[in-house]
C-alpha cells in the first residue's frame, strides 16, 4: 500500500474513533471539507503542512497517520 492509501485509511479510521463527519475533521484542521475528501479518496497530494495540520486536529502522531 503506497503512502497516500496509508494515509487515507488512518485518517478515516482516526476521524470515526472521533465519531466526526469529514466536515469537523475539516473544521478542526482549519481546512475545507473538499479537500479532507480529496485526501480520503487519494485525489489529493497534501503537503507535510497539511499532514501536520490534520494529525494535530486528530490528537494523532505522524506515525499513526503515515505508518
Amino acid at each position: 500500500m503506497d503512502i497516500r492509501h496509508r494515509l487515507s485509511a488512518n485518517m478515516k479510521r482516526l476521524r470515526k474513533a472521533k465519531s466526526w463527519s469529514q466536515e469537523e475533521l475539516a473544521d478542526q484542521a482549519g481546512l475545507h471539507r473538499t479537500y479532507i475528501s480529496g485526501v480520503e479518496r487519494c485525489v489529493r497530494n497534501p503537503t507535510i503542512t497539511v499532514v501536520e495540520k490534520i494529525a494535530v486536529a486528530l490528537g494523532a502522531g505522524y506515525d499513526e497517520l503515515l505508518g
